[in-house]
């Protein structure tokens, strides 16, 4: 194998860990809200409250994702990340307190800091130097890929009939599967290329002119001097706090409409199908049609599925757009993972890329903290979600706004550091 192929190596690395971590340990988590607060007799709001320990602790530690991979490397921050997501899962499978799983909670925002979106935007912009957005794309639909795999193999285990604690095997299944992997990523992964295929890289990159995308940039202190940075971090936020906020409370205004459980299950099965596809297709998009329509496409469909998901009734159109919000609230979700890692080489270069990535991810998982209780406080309030839906439909047309000032001033920063330098 040519040093330079061992790039493919990494990349099926980060696949697998994407697809075990957030797949695992992430997308299946609704499957244990109710066997946990039944066997335990814990209310559903407080337990709920682990969600919020986890977006947290991972807003947090992204923060000093920049200063943090300079100083360990990536190797050790994903063994890091590997130990804590097992502890995690321990921690789920044996607490009888609600003190406990909040303690999981955080355990699990540290893992998925340091093996998800963020890690996999440092590697990828590390080892591949062409079509990052297709290779970020294909790594991270392993998300949806896992989710669906998951749900498969622990919901029979979950649902035991003849044990109420059934959850508990469950998390030390997962546990186990994540020790496996973690150990067969320590043994392939290399934190860089070798110095001979690192030059060739360069090489490609120096001939490479593609739509502008291997723009040295300008340092993280400098970026925090601009004002589009601030403008992109609430866009960021809103996108967020939007998409979680819409999510999480989706398949309980479709049973609070009177649509059935059995049709909701299949919406969201196909939406973890449709999660898979639509992640590897913005990537794509991307390194063909640039930034702005990337981003204009995802925004579209969140506000589209926004006044969809706000419309639905229990009629055949109702399920027919129930449906459609399944499909295509997947093509707005890749706007808070594909494009966290592309906005910041996009916006501000390879110069400060790290840190800004960790604050674009920190500032992305504020708004999932916040998402969900502010919807459920509006259901409280209201009775209804459907005033929640059309606020989040009305917040993407001003992140839309909001983003297509960052897009323009960052390519007038891009043109006047190339003026400069010629």
């Amino acid at each position: 194998m040519k040093k330079t192929e061992y790039k493919w190596v990494i990349v099926a690395l980060c696949f697998l860990m994407v697809l075990t971590t957030l797949g695992f340990c992430s997308s299946s988590r609704t499957l244990f809200l109710s066997p946990i607060t039944e066997a335990l007799g814990i209310e559903r709001s407080k337990f709920s409250l682990n969600d919020s320990c986890r977006f947290v602790s991972t807003a947090i530690v992204n923060i000093f994702f920049g200063t943090l991979v300079n100083k360990f490397g990536a190797k050790k921050l994903i063994g890091a990340g590997f130990l804590s997501l097992i502890g995690a899962m321990i921690i789920y499978a044996t607490a009888n307190s609600i003190w406990i799983f909040y303690i999981g909670g955080v355990m699990l925002g540290i893992g998925l800091s340091w093996t998800t979106t963020t890690m996999v935007g440092y590697v990828v912009n590390k080892w591949c130097r062409e079509n990052k957005g297709t290779i970020m794309g294909f790594v991270l639909a392993a998300n949806g890929v896992g989710g669906a795999v998951a749900t498969q193999i622990v919901s029979p285990i979950i649902y035991d009939k003849n044990d109420i604690f059934g959850y508990r095997k469950a998390y030390l299944l997962i546990a186990a599967m994540l020790f496996a992997v973690g150990v067969l990523v320590m043994i392939f992964f290399r934190n860089e290329p070798e110095a001979k295929a690192s030059e060739e890289v360069k090489v490609a990159h120096q001939k490479s002119k593609h739509r502008g995308k291997e723009w040295e940039g300008i340092e993280y202190k400098d970026a925090l001097k601009t004002r589009f940075f601030y403008l992109a971090c609430v866009s960021i936020f809103l996108t967020g706090l939007v998409l979680q906020g819409m999510y999480g409370i989706s398949a309980a205004h479709m049973k609070d409409v009177g649509i059935d459980a059995e049709y909701v299950a299949l919406v969201m099965s196909v939406h973890s199908v449709a999660l898979a596809l639509f992640k590897f297709l913005s990537g794509f998009l991307y390194d063909k049609a640039g930034l702005r329509t990337s981003v204009n496409i995802c925004v579209f469909f969140a506000i589209l599925v926004s006044i969809i998901l706000a419309s639905l009734t229990n009629s055949a159109a109702g399920k027919i757009f129930a449906m459609l919000y399944g499909v295509f609230s997947s093509a707005a979700l890749p706007l808070e993972t594909v494009m966290l890692p592309i906005y910041a080489r996009e916006l501000f270069g390879e110069k400060g890329f790290n840190k800004v990535l960790g604050i674009f991810v920190s500032v992305n998982t504020a708004g999932y903290a916040l998402g969900a209780p502010l919807m459920n406080l509006c259901f409280d309030r209201l009775n209804s979600y459907r005033i929640g839906l059309y606020a989040c439909a009305a917040l993407m047309i001003i992140v839309f706004i909001m983003l297509q000032i960052v897009i323009t001033e960052a390519k007038k920063l891009q043109a006047r550091s190339y003026s400069v330098r010629s």
